[in-house]
């Protein structure tokens, strides 16, 4: 009898090609592709490419994009517009990009583990622990960007680790895990509040504004250092993208084909983490765009795994449109993106909630 998960991997009979999946040959290879999926991300490119452009146009001066263009290219008409999209503007766009790309990915992978829609990395404490290290660490002292990155990481790491250990008993329920982490978040958000108290007037200024989520300032040096971490994580995320296929599948039939479902959903948790970490040192805790990517993406695909790269492209959209609004919207004030993000997410997260039966939890590849 076929199980539902093996949608996973559309291959059924020698010769047969499924419907919605188109044959691609490389070489003397080929391979399937899904038609929605990939006309999905090819328009989502368009969008984020439209967005990106609307980025560098916008906001208190406003540059026509013959101009940006001229930019990009090396060739500005003016020093003036130099200076606003080559120096204050690119490089904030880039880190948007970076960070709503590393976030999307991120939500996708840990929601595919658990199996479920609510398991996003700052729902269930992975960028609380990040920001807890970090604002503690900038509170006693360390302000350096090339660091705090890396002590994200740490954080998320091991606020992750903690929520799997009081989470496992003998297996992981996907409702304990989220609510175990919801707990996590709690206590972690509490903590950090702890440390702000704790250090300098100024420094604690700075951490409030990280907290919420900010663009500001953003320059080359967190580019560089979250570009460069991105393509060593590259090829993790593309085995990643192949192993969630085993991952979707009920436990006893990834089993009997072989797979070690244990290490593989380690790996895939241990990519998430260590995206979502990597972005909130860039960005500060971004909160939702991890949340809401991966599922716009799964919705608009209609695939049985949440694609990665449709992912990856809402999430960059998500931030860097926010950002473009965060700037302009209340001009000259200027807001976080972050409180774009959550007056967008927290409305679909109570939309979840409400969704859902209890005792029941909608899968991101299928039953918790």
């Amino acid at each position: 009898m076929t199980s539902p998960g093996t949608l996973a991997r559309p291959a059924s009979r020698p010769g047969v090609r499924p419907a919605g999946y188109a044959l691609v040959r490389a070489g003397r290879g080929s391979f399937l592709l899904h038609r929605r999926a990939a006309g999905t991300a090819a328009v989502l490119a368009v969008a984020l490419a439209a967005v990106c452009v609307a980025h560098l146009c916008v906001g208190e001066s406003f540059v026509a994009p013959s101009e940006v263009v001229r930019v990009l290219l090396g060739r500005p008409s003016s020093a003036s517009d130099e200076l606003v999209v080559g120096t204050l503007r690119l490089p904030r766009m880039t880190v948007g990009l970076l960070v709503g790309a590393a976030f999307g990915v991120s939500g996708a992978l840990i929601q595919t583990v658990a199996r479920n829609p609510l398991a996003g990395p700052d729902i269930i404490g992975v960028t609380q622990g990040a920001g807890a290290l970090t604002v503690g660490s900038m509170a006693f002292g360390v302000t350096s960007y090339a660091v705090l990155p890396y002590l994200s990481v740490a954080g998320g790491m091991l606020a992750a680790g903690l929520v799997h250990l009081f989470a496992w008993r003998g297996g992981l329920q996907a409702t304990r895990f989220v609510l175990i982490g919801i707990g996590f978040a709690v206590a972690l958000r509490s903590v950090t509040h702890l440390f702000l108290t704790k250090g300098d007037q100024l420094v604690a200024q700075q951490a409030q504004v990280w907290m919420t989520g900010s663009l500001n300032g953003r320059g080359w040096a967190e580019a560089v250092v979250l570009g460069r971490a991105l393509l060593v994580l590259a090829p993790f995320v593309l085995w990643a993208a192949r192993a969630q296929r085993t991952v979707s599948l009920d436990d006893d039939t990834a089993t009997a084909l072989g797979v070690r479902l244990g290490r593989t959903r380690l790996g895939l948790v241990a990519i998430g983490v260590i995206l979502a970490s990597m972005a909130t040192g860039a960005a500060g805790p971004v909160d939702f765009v991890a949340l809401l990517a991966p599922q716009i993406a799964r919705r608009l695909t209609r695939t049985a795994q949440i694609p990665l790269l449709c992912s990856a492209l809402l999430g960059a959209c998500l931030v860097v449109l926010g950002d473009l609004l965060a700037r302009t919207i209340l001009a000259p004030t200027e807001l976080p993106v972050g409180v774009l993000t959550a007056a967008i997410g927290a409305p679909y997260l109570i939309w979840l909630i409400v969704r859902g039966r209890p005792g029941r939890g909608r899968a991101a590849g299928g039953k918790a």
